[in-house]
């Protein structure tokens, strides 16, 4: 059984920083790419940044680009999400989520196969 688990959310003020963390289990399980999404009250869930798992390529939202930053450790089976210059408009819950198959459009929800069950981001102004 795979299972994501996040941590690292918190409340922070507008220009500050938070780290995220996604553990990945679940046996002989390999993604293909790692995603993080996130979602505010009242809008629909939005792609944020994504890594391949092997190999290199990241994926990143206009939104972010500059400010976030992902990477990841295979040895330790765990995703990173670094936050910088977070601005209001960044709070949401936060997801982790694996893709199983390539050849997706990994910046859609809809790519993915398995998720975390999200970590509350807050910046205040």
């Amino acid at each position: 059984q795979v299972q994501l688990v996040e941590s690292g959310g918190g409340l922070v003020q507008a220009g500050g920083s938070l780290r995220l963390s996604c553990a990945v289990s679940g046996g002989t399980f390999s993604p293909v790419v790692m995603g993080w999404l996130r979602q505010a009250p009242g809008k629909e869930r939005e792609f944020v940044v994504a890594i391949r798992w092997s190999g290199v390529g990241t994926y990143y939202a206009d939104s972010v680009k500059g400010r976030f930053a992902i990477s990841r450790d295979n040895a330790k089976n765990t995703v990173y999400l670094q936050m910088n210059s977070l601005k209001p408009e960044d709070t949401a819950v936060y997801y982790c989520a694996a893709a199983r198959f390539s050849g997706r459009s990994y910046y859609t929800a809809r790519a993915y196969d398995y998720w975390g069950q999200g970590t509350q981001v807050t910046v205040s102004s």
